[in-house]
């Protein structure tokens, strides 16, 4: 059985490949023909850089949880991290050529890790507490299509 240091390795260099081939395809953007096939190739390298950054988020969140699992040295630790971030500088710098800026603000709209998760909220409350919970969650997504109904149309 693999441990968990060669699976955040093998998890990395797969992480590598596709930053790999997100820049081949952002190199060979300006051979490909205009209108149609230019923005399904546009699309196509949007959608592997932002499946990159949920990757990178993934293993982020593995580092954070190996010195508990496996014994690393500091060392190692210091080394991941910083492949780890120069790899996320890569993909926001291909994400800014792309013009991608809901992608570095991905965190403000999705929310941050540190917010409490759905089933800590949901504890101890009865079927109308639930209900409630849900139509106040829902009411935040309303309330902005509102508002840009109002100003910007």
């Amino acid at each position: 059985m693999a441990s968990y240091s060669e699976s955040w390795m093998k998890e990395y260099n797969e992480a590598v490949k596709l930053c790999d081939d997100i820049t081949a395809m952002m190199s060979g953007r300006n051979s490909v023909s205009s209108g149609p096939e230019t923005q399904r190739h546009t699309s196509s390298i949007r959608r592997k850089i932002t499946i990159l950054g949920t990757r990178l988020d993934s293993l982020q969140s593995l580092l954070s949880k190996l010195p508990a699992k496996q014994a690393i040295s500091e060392k190692e630790m210091n080394r991941r991290k910083d492949m780890l971030a120069n790899l996320r500088s890569k993909v926001n710098q291909m994400a800014s050529t792309l013009n991608m800026s809901n992608f570095e603000n991905r965190d403000r709209l999705l929310g941050t890790e540190t917010k409490p998760d759905d089933m800590s909220r949901t504890t101890g409350l009865d079927n109308n507490q639930l209900v409630g919970l849900q139509r106040q969650i829902m009411k935040g997504p309303l309330i902005l299509v509102a508002c840009f109904r109002t100003y910007c149309l």
